[in-house]
């Protein structure tokens, strides 16, 4: 790879030339989630886990593109196999023709999801799409109408799952009406949550009132179960706060879904594909999805979704549901390579893991605005806040150190309120996570001195 042993600032940040490209953006482009003040890093290129800006700083990654780069920037594998596939044909419409490609990436993820069935798999281009296809396949298959989503969670910003998307007012702001029959219950949080139980000590009963919230007060009063066609969910909530729930959750929200023959989504677009150190972050929970949607990391960097699914539930007709560029040759190359990276990955994940989390708790020990430390394998949420007693959020303060840790050459991205995700590339070295945590660290003693 490229040898680089360490970050390097040699100019401010943002330096000349970023200032004046992210002056031609915002002239420019769409206003989306840049943030001048707060992330003003314009890349360059980079390489594993390094990234270089266009003044020449090196910064170390957490943030892998939000979560896309799980392999790393350019892996070596992933590259080969991009640019063979180049040579032969870049789009080959795979959804009128037939390329082999395409099939052998179904094949392979047929077989890795959870589930001892026969599946299916539709291919797209972003976790969004995966997702629209996962609602559609679910009405399709069960004819039922509604939906059940939670409080925090995050699906996308187009209507259908926007609608599902809870996780911040600002994504929902102007757009009614979204996609009408979606209901949100509270996600078992166990650092924060409506019924101010702690979770951590008493899980169990953190579950059973989420749970009795879903069966009593919602199936029961005004949301008619027979017309529930899923439940839909993260394993582990990404932009609402890289909330883990209790590890009983979803066998007893598995329960209660058999029970009324509702169905169950699971969104690992941001968890999914190596990142909590097991190929499927709801393979910590014992549990099996009906319909598993994937994006972000499948593809190494390029464009590529995909939804799995019992074969049972696909669509009965032709053109009930398609696209133009879903299962992409060069896409379905890259995303084949990729996993066979991630499998290979997985071991150093667990190892790295220990590092985080003992790391980030002994920050907790020391820092009074860490709230809360959570985390699986290398997904992990820092969250801050003014008063632990309070747990009022410290979002000024989580931005600055964000942009202090930027400034010190290390790239982490926030998610919630007042979160910070820490989110490595997978094939990441014990000596990089320990640089990137002593950066961290050095961040936060500068904000909160």
């Amino acid at each position: 790879m490229s040898g680089v042993i360490g970050p390097k600032i040699v100019t401010q940040v943002p330096g000349p030339r970023a200032k004046a490209i992210i002056e031609r953006h915002h002239k420019s482009v769409a206003t989306t989630t840049n943030d001048p003040e707060g992330m003003p890093l314009v890349i360059e290129r980079g390489e594993g886990v390094w990234i270089w800006d266009v003044d020449g700083n090196v910064y170390l990654d957490f943030a892998t593109g939000i979560g896309v780069n799980n392999v790393g920037i350019r892996h070596p594998e992933v590259q080969k196999a991009i640019e063979e596939q180049l040579n032969k044909i870049w789009h080959a419409a795979g959804t009128d023709f037939y390329i082999e490609r395409q099939v052998e990436l179904a094949e392979k993820l047929n077989q890795i999801a959870p589930g001892n069935f026969q599946k299916k798999t539709f291919f797209s281009n972003s976790g969004a799409e995966s997702n629209e296809a996962a609602i559609k396949l679910a009405r399709w298959s069960t004819q039922r109408k509604l939906f059940i989503g939670f409080i925090g969670a995050f699906h996308g910003r187009t209507l259908g799952v926007l609608s599902v998307t809870a996780s911040k007012t600002t994504q929902r702001s102007r757009f009614f009406p979204t996609m009408p029959g979606v209901y949100h219950a509270p996600y078992p949080n166990p650092y924060r949550n409506p019924w101010h139980i702690d979770g951590y000590e008493n899980p169990d009963e953190l579950v059973s009132r989420a749970i009795e919230f879903i069966e009593e007060y919602m199936l029961n009063k005004y949301v008619p179960p027979e017309e529930v066609a899923a439940f839909m969910f993260e394993p582990i909530q990404g932009e609402g706060g890289y909330v883990v729930p209790p590890k009983n959750f979803f066998r007893e929200l598995k329960k209660l879904a058999d029970k009324y023959g509702i169905l169950l989504i699971d969104d690992e677009v941001q968890m999914g594909m190596g990142r909590t150190g097991k190929m499927f972050a709801i393979e910590h929970f014992g549990v099996i999805p009906d319909i598993l949607t994937l994006a972000k990391s499948l593809g190494g960097g390029i464009p590529i979704g995909a939804t799995v699914y019992r074969s049972d539930l696909d669509f009965g007709t032709s053109g009930a549901h398609s696209n133009t560029f879903g299962g992409n040759a060069v896409a379905c190359a890259a995303a084949l390579a990729t996993i066979n990276v991630i499998q290979k990955s997985l071991d150093n994940v667990a190892k790295l893991e220990k590092i985080f989390k003992e790391r980030l708790n002994e920050m907790k020990e020391r820092y009074a605005n860490i709230g809360d430390v959570r985390g699986i394998g290398l997904a992990w949420g820092v969250e801050f806040v003014k008063d632990r007693k309070t747990k009022e959020y410290a979002r000024a303060e989580r931005d600055k150190i964000i942009l202090e840790a930027l400034r010190r050459g290390l790239v982490m991205l926030p998610c919630g309120a007042s979160t910070i995700r820490i989110i490595p590339a997978l094939i990441m070295t014990e000596e990089q996570a320990k640089i990137g945590l002593d950066i961290f660290e050095q961040a936060i003693k500068a904000v909160l001195k």
